[in-house]
């Protein structure tokens, strides 16, 4: 769903994790995740270079700052697929940062989908699941809630979301200003 969303979605960029894992099968540097040694994460970790980080599965995973304050910059949408305990931390980080909890519409249909995508066995897909389970609790901690049953419908209902989100008057200091100041927006 997020894939078709980038792609159809104007000015928007996908937030790429970095992480201390090996790459999988078919997983590129660079596009997938940014593949960091232990030493270099926790390099990196020490000069403040993540917006947010943790520990997971024993490994590493975290978001790099720097294309976040860049994409920001330029005006874009960025998207992020983060865990809880990311999400929130972005928030303590980015006050304006929007949280869309997107929900599987059951526990069976989010197994099914793990499992097609054969990156993981059977015991890591049940750990996987035991902890969305319990992030789904997490979900009032968010701005919206979008049920990915249909990906066609959650799609629409995200970028309706984000224009939402664009049209807020705290978004549009900017113009407020051009017309407070007697300006004119656009090409009236």
């Amino acid at each position: 769903m997020l894939a078709r969303f980038l792609a159809s979605y104007p000015g928007s960029r996908y937030s790429i994790s970095a992480t201390t894992r090996k790459p999988r099968p078919g997983e590129i540097p660079g596009c997938s995740y940014y593949f960091y040694s232990r030493e270099q994460f926790t390099a990196l970790l020490q000069k403040n270079q993540f917006l947010e980080w943790a520990q997971v599965y024993d490994e590493y995973y975290g978001t790099p700052v720097a294309p976040i304050e860049d994409g920001l910059r330029q005006g874009e949408v960025i998207v992020m697929d983060l865990d809880v305990q990311g999400a929130l931390a972005v928030r303590k980080r980015l006050s304006e940062a929007v949280l869309v909890f997107l929900l599987p519409p059951s526990v069976k249909d989010l197994k099914a989908r793990m499992l097609k995508r054969g990156t993981e066995c059977p015991r890591a897909v049940d750990k996987r699941l035991t902890a969305a389970q319990k992030e789904i609790a997490s979900a009032l901690d968010y701005d919206y809630l979008i049920v990915n049953d249909q990906v066609a419908k959650a799609t629409k209902q995200l970028t309706s979301v984000v224009e939402a989100e664009k049209l807020k008057v705290s978004r549009q200091s900017a113009y407020l200003e051009i017309l407070a100041e007697g300006g004119t927006i656009g090409n009236c």
